[in-house]
């Protein structure tokens, strides 16, 4: 994947749409047209207290509201986890006095896009409606936070889903890496533990459980909303009230520590007969809030941000190794991670890690040069409006910087932190931050000559 500017969290989680017109999926001609700095972000607060972030179009008549609850898999209790991403499957599957049919029904005939996901550190919700049918929208995703039914049915069958997911996830080589990756580097920790859970956790997971965490996990304290399209700041502050002010005020808390990826300079080799081999690596990296993290994500662009990075050419372009290979920073509320991947043939596995360890140490060593930088910013900055294609994708965008604490200019100040790196701080986060030592190295396939270090 590319290498994020801001936290792009995956995992488990549910989404749907239903009788989705083509005006839903519509790009904003307007913003993909212009600056990033020249987006007005308003601050709303609702009547209630309730804080909003809004970019405000009313060219087309569609509006995007994505929220966030601080917290997510996280959150989740030892022996269960995949509890929160179950809940993310179950929220559209009846609340109140609509069952399943009738709220999916419903949805269906006003033409909402609806989803939600479970991640390692948050749950979000993502609503996409036609502003004629924007109140009755609303209501329903009110009433769906506030009175999910957990009917048996419903959860059966979601539960069915999941597990079958995880069935062919044990399969999937690309999966199972990057599990055993996070369980290798967050041992005894809830970022260590499987976003979906495991087969024999989900299926002890009960509705009880899925009613608690809803009670203890959706309040207003640790709610973060982000807004885009046809409402003005007027309008939005009363909806906000009558769609999340029978939260409760606040979640109840949770103790995660912070931690540092363990298991440094471990190689670990889980066999499976696949005809590729995939290899995750990774070391600690730079917080979000770290006065370095924008060389840091900089010069991870000249390393392995895109086709046109130093792995890329050493192990596709010149050595033939692989179709692709990436790296990126990934900073977590409680870890920051520097990481990567690549897929290669079993005969060489070997070969292909000994290029990204050596990749490492030409980057520690030597740096980047004063083209590579220029091309690196340029790059950065240049395509970053295409990110903000789509009242979702501002919306989304929104919330993303209110989790990271960017501060609401952060659109507008963006890019200057990028330009503002020089070739002095690269040489010199660059010593400090690549360590091919240190590299924990996940191998899934059947590798030859590759003996590993660790369990």
């Amino acid at each position: 994947p590319p290498t994020p500017s801001l936290p792009r969290e995956g995992g488990g989680g549910n989404s749907r749409a239903w009788g989705v017109s083509c005006a839903l999926a519509v790009v904003v001609p307007w913003l993909a047209a212009a600056p990033a700095g020249a987006v007005s972000v308003e601050r709303v607060v609702s009547p209630g207290g309730i804080e909003a972030w809004l970019v405000a179009e009313d060219t087309i008549p569609i509006l995007s509201m994505r929220l966030a609850f601080r917290g997510g898999a996280r959150r989740d209790p030892i022996g269960k986890a995949g509890l929160a991403n179950l809940v993310s499957g179950l929220l559209d599957e009846g609340a109140g006095e609509l069952g399943a049919l009738a709220f999916q029904k419903r949805l269906d005939e006003l033409a909402v896009r609806y989803s939600a996901n479970a991640s390692r550190d948050g749950f979000s919700v993502t609503l996409t409606t036609l502003s004629e049918h924007r109140d009755e929208a609303f209501g329903l995703l009110a009433l769906a936070l506030t009175e999910p039914r957990f009917d048996t049915d419903a959860v059966e069958r979601i539960r069915q889903q999941i597990l079958t997911s995880l069935a062919n996830q044990a399969k999937d080589p690309n999966r199972v890496a990057r599990r055993l990756w996070a369980a290798a580097a967050f041992p005894d920790h809830p970022y260590g533990r499987p976003t979906q859970g495991t087969p024999d956790e989900v299926a002890a997971l009960s509705a009880d459980d899925l009613r608690r965490f809803v009670t203890d996990s959706f309040a207003k304290d640790v709610l973060v909303i982000g807004v885009a399209g046809d409402i003005t700041a007027g309008e939005l502050g009363p909806l906000l009230d009558r769609t999340f002010g029978r939260l409760p005020d606040t979640a109840t808390a949770v103790t995660v520590a912070d931690i540092a990826p363990a298991a440094p300079g471990a190689l670990i080799v889980e066999r499976m007969p696949v005809p590729q081999s995939v290899v995750a690596f990774g070391h600690e990296g730079l917080p979000r809030d770290h006065p370095d993290y924008y060389t840091a994500y900089v010069i991870n662009h000249v390393l392995g941000g895109g086709f046109s990075s130093r792995l890329t050419t050493e192990v596709r372009e010149k050595r033939g190794l692989a179709y692709g290979i990436y790296s990126y920073l990934l900073p977590l509320d409680h870890a920051a991670v520097f990481a990567g991947g690549v897929a290669t043939a079993n005969a060489r596995v070997s070969e292909t890690i000994e290029v990204v360890r050596a990749e490492l140490t030409r980057m520690r060593d030597h740096a980047v040069s004063e083209d590579e930088l220029a091309d690196s910013k340029t790059y950065l900055t240049g395509s970053f409006p295409l990110r903000l294609d789509s009242n979702g994708e501002i919306a989304s965008f929104l919330v993303a910087m209110q989790l990271a604490k960017l501060g609401i200019d952060y659109l507008d100040r963006r890019n200057g932190l990028i330009e503002a790196v020089t070739i002095e701080d690269a040489r010199r986060v660059a010593r400090d931050l690549f360590a091919p030592e240190r590299l924990t190295i996940v191998v899934v396939g059947d590798p030859e000559n590759l003996e590993p270090t660790a369990q």
